[in-house]
């Protein structure tokens, strides 16, 4: 009879994978002359096919308790346990296999792939690159391989074991996808762009529109990325896509057209925490502070701990000089409760300071700053609304030593100069307070520029994590 467990090239459905799916198969076994066991052996083989892995793993088991160090046995058990999801029972026998057939690329592949299952990643990378030096040509190995350089922060190692992969595979459409992704990661856009340009059917693949649209943004082509964000949107109206196209137009201030395509978002997806928060600073950017306060209000009210959240809320509130703002006021329970955040307490004592002036709220707003300037003294904001508050109380000369601080920490504040300006003038101190009030004008415009900069901050932040 000829020994056919010789032969074993299986692949295993749904076997070790670093998604999508990589099957690496089995390898030629050390030879084996009990025709009894191959028997056995090809029964398992048959059950799996069959779908009844209960059966083959019993027959696997026995054959592995009472025939050591046969490689096929070793192998088809270890990824019989893949494909039931458990790795840790796998690792050993995919080790034993690799021992046993060293000179096997596909059993270090399958071992690698387990190990990246179990988080071993040092040493899956080193099997997968084990595998690669033995066979350079297998496309799999190298796209697994650039997948796991991927995982380990090596962009420009990865682009080259999938530009490997590409040599043997230039069909392969995922291949592509991960290649230009990893040049992307590797600060090269451009080739990425050249690569997805070159694709088939490119205009029909949303994912690539997506990474098209990336890396036209990143090399400064905007309106070809805005187009290429639409055909993505377009082609598949999913979330993350929506929310791309919304942080398209916000990360270039067409505030308008961000607001209307997280609205839609928003409707189309109402569990979407960042859809709502890309409203929110869209509504923040066009000046709307009466849409963005109740907007990030329902955020923080949703999630109590939000530190982001709170922020935009209390610049939201800051901003909305004129008109109730009742939505304001969960700021000053998230400042109550996070007496460490220094600027969540600055935010809430000013609506105070900016509401009805009356013992309790200055009381708290005292209270409120007392605690920010102890945990950050040189916060400058804290400082103003401390010399503030101060004024309202009639404390003109108790106020200057606090704006004088916050000038000092800030020489462009205008507010400050202003504020200070006139407490000289209160106290006597003419000459300098015409100073202040010729800084004040000097500065006037910076206002507008704080709010601008910290929306480019909030954009910034918004891209950045519009993967997550």
């Amino acid at each position: 009879m000829t020994n056919t467990l010789l032969k074993t090239g299986r692949l295993l459905p749904g076997c070790l994978c670093l998604a999508p799916a990589f099957l690496f198969g089995q390898s030629l076994a050390t030879p084996v002359a009990d025709d009894a066991m191959e028997q056995q052996f090809q029964e398992a083989i048959a059950a799996q096919d069959k779908g009844d892995l209960d059966h083959a793993q019993s027959l696997l088991l026995e054959l592995h308790s009472h025939h050591r160090g046969i490689f096929a046995v070793d192998e088809s058990l270890g990824l019989l346990y893949v494909a039931r999801q458990q790795f840790a029972s796998a690792l050993p026998l995919l080790q034993e296999a690799a021992r046993e057939n060293p000179s096997s690329d596909v059993a270090l592949a399958n071992l690698g792939a387990a190990q990246f299952k179990l988080h071993h990643n040092g040493e899956a990378l080193d099997n997968f690159q084990r595998a690669a030096a033995l066979n350079p040509n297998n496309a799999a190995t190298q796209q697994a391989l650039g997948r796991l350089w991927m995982e380990t922060h090596e962009p420009e190692k990865a682009a080259a074991a999938f530009a490997t992969a590409l040599d043997h595979d230039p069909e392969n459409h995922d291949l592509a996808m991960d290649r230009a992704q990893a040049l992307m990661d590797a600060g090269h856009p451009r080739q990425a762009a050249d690569l997805l340009a070159n694709l088939a059917a490119v205009d029909e693949s949303a994912p690539a529109q997506s990474l098209l649209a990336d890396a036209d943004e990143a090399s400064g082509n905007y309106a070809e990325a805005g187009k290429h964000y639409a055909r993505a949107v377009e082609l598949d109206p999913s979330e993350p896509n929506v929310w791309m196209m919304g942080i398209e137009y916000l990360r270039h201030w067409t505030f308008q057209a961000a607001i209307k395509e997280f609205a839609a978002g928003e409707e189309k997806f109402p569990h979407s925490t960042r859809m709502r928060l890309g409203l929110g600073s869209a509504y923040f950017g066009d000046g709307n502070y009466v849409e963005a306060i109740p907007t990030f209000a329902d955020l923080l009210d949703a999630d109590p701990d939000n530190r982001l959240d709170a922020e935009l809320l209390g610049l939201s509130c800051m901003a909305a000089i004129q008109g109730a703002t009742p939505r304001c006021s969960s700021l000053l329970h998230f400042a109550q409760s996070h007496p460490r955040d220094a600027k969540a307490s600055v935010y809430a004592a000013s609506k105070l300071i900016g509401g009805q002036l009356n013992d309790e709220n200055m009381r708290l707003a005292r209270q409120l700053l007392d605690h920010a300037i102890a945990v950050d003294p040189k916060l400058p904001d804290a400082q103003y609304e401390m010399g503030v508050l101060k004024q309202d109380q009639m404390d003109w000369a108790g106020s200057i030593a606090n704006l004088e601080q916050a000038v000092k920490l800030k020489p462009n504040f205008a507010r400050a100069h202003y504020r200070l300006a006139l407490a000289c003038l209160r106290s006597g101190r003419r000459q300098e307070g015409e100073a202040e009030m010729a800084l004040q004008r000097r500065y006037a415009e910076q206002q507008q520029s704080d709010l601008d900069e910290r929306l480019r901050q909030i954009t910034t932040f918004l891209v950045d994590s519009h993967n997550e």
